[in-house]
């Protein structure tokens, strides 16, 4: 019962749509009819502006990174299985939000998050990579997805967990799963930059 409540705790507040709340609270809009159509906080950052994106990408963390801390300190104490179970709750929550009819953002914010939780070493060389990627190419994506990708082995070099390594590899290969139609665009030169508007856009 308890194992039960904790999943659905933890998918109902990944599936809370912030990047939806916060371009309509500030400007008045939906996010899923303008730009790439997508809640993350990459396409409000390019519709709203910058504070938006940035406000959308830390509530998407945060939502990622609070039930893994609550299942791994409260409920299940010291329990890394747990604890993974609710990370992949709150992710899948975002990417099938209930709230949106099971539409969804690409898990890559709420799934920084859940890798903060589970290891701040990890997660913070893996945004490291992100980062210098997206600022090397501005392609969001590029950097999500090898960003996404690194989380194993930086999972390994830090010695953690076999539990947390194997559930980066899964979070990563959902990442990926997720930016195909990025992956196609990327592939046929399609795919938007960061500061670069799409002549149609």
């Amino acid at each position: 019962m308890k194992l039960a409540f904790c999943l659905l705790l933890a998918y109902l507040l990944g599936g809370v749509p912030f990047g939806l709340i916060v371009s309509n609270l500030t400007r008045g809009v939906d996010i899923r009819r303008l730009g790439s159509g997508n809640i993350g906080a990459t396409n409000v950052l390019r519709v709203i502006g910058w504070k938006a994106g940035l406000l959308v990408l830390l509530l998407d963390a945060i939502k990622g990174f609070i039930p893994v801390i609550l299942t791994r300190e409260l409920l299940f104490p010291n329990n890394p299985l747990m604890a993974i179970l609710a990370g992949m709750a709150a992710m899948l929550g975002h990417t099938f939000s209930p709230f949106l009819r099971f539409t969804g953002g690409r898990a890559v914010a709420a799934g920084l998050g859940v890798m903060l939780a589970l290891s701040w070493k990890a997660a913070g060389c893996g945004f490291i990579v992100a980062f210098l990627l997206i600022f090397a190419f501005r392609y969001v994506s590029i950097g999500s997805i090898v960003g996404a990708a690194s989380l194993p082995v930086f999972m390994t070099v830090f010695n953690e967990p076999r539990e947390y390594i194997l559930f980066s590899l899964l979070a990563a290969a959902l990442i990926v799963l997720r930016h195909v139609p990025n992956i196609k665009r990327l592939l046929e030169g399609t795919e938007s930059k960061i500061g670069i508007k799409k002549k149609d856009e």
